[in-house]
């Protein structure tokens, strides 16, 4: 009973939380024609825009021009054709790329739009998701400036809402209010710096005109501010449902922002060669890296199964922590019996002995480490639940041992209070009275 009330109380919780961001009547018509009709014209552009990418990648880019992903230059096309792929080919494979890209994100944003367009969040959530892809600087929207001139002020216009609504997001997520109010500052600032980035490098209102430590300040106090607006609001406003929502955003952004590390660290001699051959590399991996944020937004606005991300944040650091202690236990066996088997055969070359024993020590480390983590983490991350597992625990092993009821029952109350924490615990026990017939 206890638990269903828990249960339902946090329901009605969430439920008055997100009934503030509700719209219905005339505000309700005027917003879902209003998110028509801007992602209408922000597809549209993009939709415009591919013939013109299209023919930009078959060329080589100066100046401007290279700003367009997956734009090759001089050098780049000929390392295209020495492959023996042609720039058509190349053209083409990038254009479909970009629209399957650009669907799974619309997609997602369109669910969002179809199941919960009576909430203003939710709006705000789907017109991201179906506007921060086609508006981001340098696909085929931004490639339509460069052939149609006349297209700039709409083009600029959308791509401005389309990167204003990637930062209003988090700071409203999830229950579209701001918090701390003075975020509405930073919302600003950050605005700004967003309308000077998205205008055309010629234009007086360019961010080039701009002093550069404007823009470095302007990114600065809004990643800052996101952080702080996250931990600010999980901690002190927040309900139970809100939180578990904010836990898969954080977990698809935690992932891709390790995954961006990584490549950064892979891709690093390609930074060095831009709009050549091998910087296709991380044009394609971080787009497709980036794709766990729209499926992890939109768990969380759709609320599917969100008690789940526990379980996954929670297997993700054991089996993470996991695979990188084993190889630095794999390299440090093979690099020290490898030195060590050379000093006492003074063979230079690997010993198969050593990649065996590497090998067959790491597959018998595995569950014992595993274990060993698994506790670790319970106990550092999941402290309530690691102490209710020893709590329970204890109390099993004082049943096979204590047969006084009053004990028990004492014993029972304690096991509830310290595990489950209800406002209130009593313990009712219904003694059966027999009668006795005498003959």
């Amino acid at each position: 009973m206890n638990q269903a009330n828990i249960q339902q109380s946090a329901s009605d919780s969430a439920f008055t939380s997100t009934s503030k961001t509700r719209l219905s009547g005339p505000w309700l018509i005027f917003a879902r024609a209003a998110w028509l009709a801007l992602v209408v014209l922000g597809l549209g552009l993009f939709i415009a825009g591919l013939p013109a990418f299209y023919t930009q990648l078959q060329r080589a880019c100066v100046d401007v021009t290279c700003s367009i992903e997956g734009a090759l230059n001089a050098t780049g096309l000929q390392e295209l054709s020495a492959f023996g792929f042609s720039a058509s080919g190349y053209a083409a494979f990038l254009t479909i790329f970009y629209v399957i890209y650009t669907s799974i994100w619309g997609g997602i944003g369109f669910l969002i739009f179809w199941r919960r367009s009576d909430d203003g969040f939710a709006l705000l959530t789907a017109f991201f998701l179906v506007m921060f892809i086609p508006t981001y600087p340098g696909t085929p929207a931004y490639a339509l400036t460069f052939a149609y001139p006349v297209l700039t002020l709409p083009t600029t216009l959308i791509n401005f809402l389309g990167q204003v609504s990637f930062i209003l997001f988090f700071l409203l997520f999830p229950n579209g209010r701001l918090v701390p109010r003075w975020m509405g500052l930073i919302l600003l600032l950050v605005s700004i710096q967003i309308a000077a980035s998205v205008f055309p490098p010629a234009s007086p209102f360019s961010e080039n005109n701009w002093p550069a430590w404007f823009d470095t300040l302007a990114n600065l106090a809004g990643y800052c501010a996101i952080i702080f607006s996250q931990v600010y609001r999980y901690r002190n406003v927040s309900t139970p449902v809100q939180r578990q929502k904010t836990k898969w955003v954080v977990f698809g952004i935690s992932i891709v922002l390790i995954g961006f590390i990584a490549f950064t660290l892979i891709f690093i001699p390609v930074f060095s060669r831009p709009n050549t051959l091998s910087s296709l590399l991380p044009t394609l991996a971080y787009p497709l890296l980036f794709l766990l944020l729209p499926f992890s937004i939109g768990i969380a606005i759709l609320r599917y199964r969100l008690y789940d991300i526990d379980v996954i944040i929670n297997r993700s650091l054991v089996y993470g922590l996991l695979t990188v202690l084993l190889a630095v236990i794999y390299f440090g066996l093979v690099i020290g019996l490898g030195s060590l088997m050379r000093l006492l055969t003074g063979q230079i070359s690997q010993s198969p002995i050593v990649i065996v024993a590497s090998t067959l020590t790491i597959f018998a480390l595995i569950r014992p480490l595993r274990h060993r983590i698994q506790r670790i983490i319970d106990r550092r991350f999941y402290r309530s639940k690691y102490d209710a597992a020893k709590i329970i625990a204890n109390f099993n092993a004082t049943l096979r041992d204590e047969v006084d009821l009053d004990t028990l029952s004492n014993n029972l109350v304690v096991v509830v209070q310290e595990t489950m924490q209800p406002a209130h615990v009593s313990l009712w026990l219904h003694k059966h009275e027999r009668e006795v017939k005498h003959e």
